[in-house]
C-alpha cells in the first residue's frame, strides 16, 4: 500500500507543472481557487504563481523523506557494467508538458488532458523522472547491470563510469526504478 500511494505521489509530482503552466497561462490567482477568501485576490498574481510552484517542490521534498519506508536493494561493486546520465533526455517530454498546457484553452479540457497523463504515466511504472529532483541536488541515470537488466537511478551521486556504482542502500520504487537517498 506505501509503494502504491508513493507512486501516486510521484506520478503527481512529475505532472503537475502541466497544471501550474495552466494555471499561470489564464492568469488564475489564488482567490480564483477561494473567492470567499477577499484577501487573497488582493495578492499579487506573482505571489499565486509562486505558491503554485511550492506545492509540487514541497512534495518532491516529501517524497524524497517517505522513500525511505520502501523496499531496499543494493548494487554491489562491478555489477553495473555500463551507465548513461539521463537528465538531458527527459527534457524533450517536459517542454512538451509546457507547450500542451499553453494550448489548452479551458478547464474542463485541462482536466481531461491531465488525467490522461496521469493514468499513462502511473500505469506506465518505467520512469518516475521528476525535473524537480533537480532542485534537491538529484541526478538521473540509466544503468544496465550484469544481468542485462536496464534500471533507472536516481541519486545525489555523480557517476561517471560502472566501475564507480557501489550502492548499499537503493529504495526500490518499482523493479525498474530505484532512489539512492546519499
Amino acid at each position: 500500500m506505501m509503494n502504491y500511494a508513493f507512486r501516486m505521489l510521484l506520478t503527481f509530482n512529475a505532472t503537475s507543472l502541466l497544471l501550474i503552466i495552466f494555471y499561470v497561462k489564464s492568469g488564475h490567482t489564488l482567490g480564483y481557487f477561494f473567492p470567499q477568501c477577499l484577501w487573497l485576490a488582493a495578492i499579487p498574481k506573482l505571489s499565486s504563481y509562486i505558491v503554485y510552484l511550492m506545492v509540487p517542490i514541497l512534495l518532491t521534498g516529501l517524497s524524497i523523506l517517505l522513500s525511505s519506508m520502501l523496499g531496499k536493494d543494493e548494487f554491489k561493486k562491478g555489477e553495473v557494467v555500463s551507465i548513461e546520465y539521463a537528465n538531458n533526455s527527459f527534457l524533450p517530454s517536459y517542454l512538451g508538458y509546457f507547450f500542451v498546457a499553453l494550448s489548452i484553452g479551458d478547464s474542463d479540457t485541462l482536466f481531461f488532458v491531465y488525467g490522461v497523463l496521469f493514468a499513462f504515466t502511473f500505469l506506465s511504472q518505467a520512469l518516475y523522472f521528476n525535473p524537480l529532483f533537480l532542485l534537491f541536488g538529484f541526478e538521473f541515470y540509466n544503468i544496465t547491470t550484469k544481468n542485462g537488466a536496464t534500471i533507472f537511478l536516481i541519486t545525489r551521486n555523480q557517476y561517471k563510469t560502472p566501475a564507480e556504482v557501489e550502492i548499499s542502500e537503493a529504495y526500490r520504487i518499482n523493479n525498474y526504478t530505484f532512489i539512492e537517498r546519499g
